[in-house]
């Protein structure tokens, strides 16, 4: 049988005992998981340019906790983490650059950098980030995921949902316009 029925019939065919052993075995991998990768993940979405970062991490393993059971294996959380923390932050930037754009007509006021962000980073780190946030998403995805969280093609690819030629294109094009960027300071 298909339908919420069906996996009701389903749970209830699981002895009880079973059932919290699963349940348990969730709570412990997914906890393994939190301590292990969170900072990394949290990295990931700063990265992509993310400024609630936490929260879409967090959103993240909330996401893996309730869908566990649909992963094919347990070796693929780590890749579906990845892949929500990127879609989550592709949403939210969308999302706020929509709100600005819609505040910026109200207003008639132009965008303004926070200067403690500026503050923060050196001149050669700020160009390199500028030139960073300049790319598309696609290609300042791969990078992050390349160089900064030093990531395999494969790793890559199943996180962004594309083919691992798609990850080197987008590698290589990425690369070759961080460089021309960074020339044309010089």
């Amino acid at each position: 049988m298909i339908g919420w029925w069906g996996i009701a019939e389903r749970a209830a065919d699981v002895p009880e005992t079973r059932a919290e052993e699963i349940h348990d075995d969730r709570d412990r991998a997914v906890e393994a998981l939190f301590s292990e990768h969170r900072r990394s993940l949290i990295r990931l979405a700063v990265l992509l340019g993310a400024d609630d970062a936490e929260d879409i991490v967090s959103e993240a393993f909330y996401h893996l906790y309730r869908r566990w059971r649909r992963l094919c294996s347990t070796d693929a959380a780590l890749a579906y983490l990845r892949s929500v923390v990127i879609n989550r932050t592709r949403m939210r930037l969308r999302h706020l650059q929509v709100a600005r754009r819609q505040l910026q007509r109200d207003s008639g006021e132009s965008p303004a950098v926070s200067s403690e962000a500026l503050a923060l980073l050196r001149d050669d780190q700020r160009a390199v980030v500028a030139a960073l946030a300049s790319l598309p998403d696609r290609q300042r995805e791969a990078l992050v995921l390349r160089y900064w969280m030093e990531l395999r093609e494969r790793e890559i690819a199943d996180a962004m949902g594309i083919s691992p030629g798609a990850v080197k294109t987008h590698v290589s094009r990425g690369m070759a316009a961080l460089t021309r960027a960074m020339e044309e300071r010089r």
